[in-house]
């Protein structure tokens, strides 16, 4: 656990700030029993996250895909925000400006009672019209189709005809301007850029805190793991999210 003299320190520096930024990765969702579904976490009948999540795997099999996908919100469905979550979505509600900025897809800060979430990857709990109508339909608080339940089911389909697919960003795909955008505008602005469970490794995110660096504000990286940012930080947490935000958060 990190001592209560850094945490001290780092209090008084998010007292201070005009604005604070967090962007938070996978690592904080996997203290609440989120598999990264990467690897032998993601394998599903010997299928693994980079043979369905991409637009070629929708084209070719979307039942397929969407069977997945029910199986992963079903597993989603059962977690619950963590302590880091609800005191992320604690400091939110004290803070001047507080800007909150995810690469996950589960839901679970919105859960944990957070607002004005930046899903730089989307959200597993939503789906959007294949062919681009604009429609995009919201299943999150509804039973998840978990296996062998949903296993049957069809493809949903649009109001206009076409499939409807899960609203992430998979393999191959551009980020939505309009989020990095946003959070680019989050960085730059802010005094304070917390960095938290990320690997660092995945762009564009991974240059958010760089960017923040470089406007001046105080990077402060929250991860059991070193990761590429790990030099470049102003201050370092090797602890878990679920640990030490609280701790933080009732310091502010």
């Amino acid at each position: 656990m990190t001592d209560s003299a850094t945490l001290d320190q780092l209090a008084d520096r998010l007292r201070s700030a005009h604005a604070v930024t967090v962007m938070t990765g996978a690592g904080i969702s996997a203290e609440s029993g989120v598999p990264t579904f990467r690897g032998t976490d993601g394998l599903w009948r010997n299928y693994s996250a980079t043979d369905l999540a991409t637009p070629e795997a929708f084209a070719r099999d979307p039942r397929l895909v969407w069977q997945w996908y029910r199986w992963r919100r079903g597993i989603i469905g059962r977690a619950e925000p963590n302590p880091g979550h609800l005191a992320l979505a604690r400091l939110q509600s004290r803070m001047r400006a507080f800007t909150l900025i995810t690469q996950n897809v589960d839901g679970l800060h919105q859960r944990a009672g957070s607002t004005r979430v930046i899903e730089l990857h989307g959200n597993i709990w939503r789906a959007r019209c294949a062919s681009g109508c604009g429609v995009v339909t919201d299943a999150a608080g509804e039973a998840a189709g978990d296996e062998p339940a949903g296993d049957q089911d069809p493809a949903p389909v649009c109001s206009c005809g076409a499939l409807l697919r899960p609203d992430v960003v998979w393999f191959g795909e551009a980020l939505d301007q309009s989020r990095i955008d946003l959070a680019l505008r989050a960085a730059q602005d802010c005094q304070a850029f917390l960095v938290i469970g990320t690997s660092a490794l995945v762009y564009p995110a991974a240059g958010l805190p760089r960017v923040a660096a470089s406007a001046g504000a105080l990077v402060v990286e929250i991860n059991v793991d070193d990761t590429p940012l790990t030099p470049h930080a102003g201050l370092v947490l090797r602890a878990k999210a679920a640990e030490v935000l609280p701790a933080l958060e009732s310091r502010v």
